[in-house]
């Protein structure tokens, strides 16, 4: 073991820079030490000595254990029974702390394992309870963890405030290459003014080019179709499925890694993407029959997406070619006039959609704007794809972005560079 996560760093500490405070604890089922235990049952032996009072747990989206199989699925807090300790929803009525959560709380400690794309909500989760640190007057403690898929690599749109969702809340590219506690600096002193007293524990020993399979830490997973490092690898472009029509593997074992649709040849398109020569990336053609979700037990075709070259891979625009190689293969059908066009789990024939689709709102709690947008985080990607703009154009965008960001934000990055 050479790599100590943040929550390593204060047990090892004997939880010495937490005795005598009243915490509420921000976390989910992921947040384990070296030694596979979770924070909970870490903290737990203090609070029932009475060296801290587990005043509150917050649990975010997919629950505090995790849960909820699917996303946008809500959930409420009850005490827990089997600690005694009051969990509190933040993926339900609330996603921000309100005043009735905070009885007792005088500091926010959070550990909320991320995965380094700009739509996982936990991420902003964090800020809201940093937006309420500023409201109630409380301090905020982040136990950092390494991003798991590195931090030397951003790719990639900054997020349009225009379309600022709870799958993307301040403005950092798809794939940002920071930390939880990276982007919790960066919100506090770009957006917040420096108003939050905020202590990031960093984790120890981790160099900025390793994934979590290269640090020694174990793996939980963070959310229930996030099963593997390789998972998290392609997620920063396979979530953009989320925005169609097409299965993005939700209901298979390799969610986001394998994709497709009863509508599609997947030996068609698994050759026209390898035709692209991606880097770090091979297209192999999968039959498959997800058990539930988009079209849930029936006959998909599409591809399996083997990482050949992390340090090459370049999942946004991998998956981008995806939508643009499935709506040449079909054409671009509208999905505005079908029932449920959020759920797609009729067959072609009973939904009237035979090929390639945009998902409809609402998404995310939004309303107003497509899906596809709001994952975007602008209003131009989707016309990128609906035109079949050349992909060496939407990479130099990508790249002008993310540049731009990665060096704006070199201050408030730690760690070796």
């Amino acid at each position: 073991m050479h790599v100590l996560s943040g929550l390593d760093v204060v047990v090892a500490e004997d939880l010495s820079r937490l005795r005598g405070q009243s915490i509420g604890l921000v976390t989910n089922q992921a947040a384990i030490d070296s030694q596979y235990c979770h924070i909970l049952d870490l903290f737990l032996p203090f609070h029932r000595r009475g060296e801290l009072n587990l005043a509150a747990v917050f649990g975010p989206e997919h629950g505090l254990f995790g849960h909820t199989q699917d996303n946008m699925i809500e959930w409420e807090g009850l005490p827990d029974p089997r600690t005694g300790v009051v969990v509190h929803s933040l993926y339900g009525e609330h996603r921000r702390p309100v005043q009735k959560m905070m009885a007792g709380v005088e500091r926010f400690v959070i550990d909320l394992p991320d995965i380094g794309s700009r739509y996982y909500t936990f991420a902003w989760t964090m800020a809201h309870c940093l937006e309420a640190a500023v409201e109630f007057g409380v301090p905020v403690t982040i136990l950092d963890r390494p991003n798991p898929i590195g931090g030397t690599i951003t790719e990639g749109p900054v997020l349009d405030l225009a379309y600022s969702s709870f799958v993307g809340l301040y403005p950092v590219p798809t794939r940002h290459g920071l930390t939880l506690g990276e982007i919790a600096r960066f919100v506090n002193e770009f957006h917040l003014g420096g108003a939050v007293d905020l202590e990031i524990i960093e984790a120890q020993g981790w160099d900025r080019a390793q994934y979590q399979d290269e640090t020694g830490l174990p793996w939980a997973m963070p959310s229930p179709n996030m099963p593997t490092v390789q998972t998290a690898a392609v997620y920063p472009g396979g979530c953009l499925l989320e925005a169609t029509n097409l299965s993005e593997g939700r209901g298979t074992t390799r969610p986001f890694e394998i994709f497709g649709a009863p509508f599609l040849d997947g030996w068609k398109l698994a050759e026209s993407l390898n035709r692209l020569e991606l880097p770090g990336v091979i297209f192999r053609p999968l039959p498959f029959e997800p058990t539930f979700n988009k079209h849930a037990r029936q006959l998909c075709e599409g591809c399996f997406a083997h990482v050949t070259d992390r340090s090459t891979f370049e999942p946004v625009l991998a998956y981008v070619a995806i939508l643009q190689e499935c709506l040449r293969q079909t054409g671009l059908h509208d999905s505005s006039t079908v029932a449920r066009p959020d759920v797609f789990q009729a067959n072609s024939s009973e939904t009237g959609l035979g090929g390639f689709a945009w998902k409809q709102p609402p998404y995310e709690y939004v309303n107003d704007r497509m899906p596809i947008d709001i994952l975007a985080g602008n209003g131009w990607l989707r016309g990128d794809i609906e035109n079949l703009t050349p992909l060496g154009e939407i990479r130099e965008r990508f790249r002008t972005e993310s540049a731009k960001f990665l060096q704006e934000t070199l201050p408030i990055r730690g760690y070796a560079h």
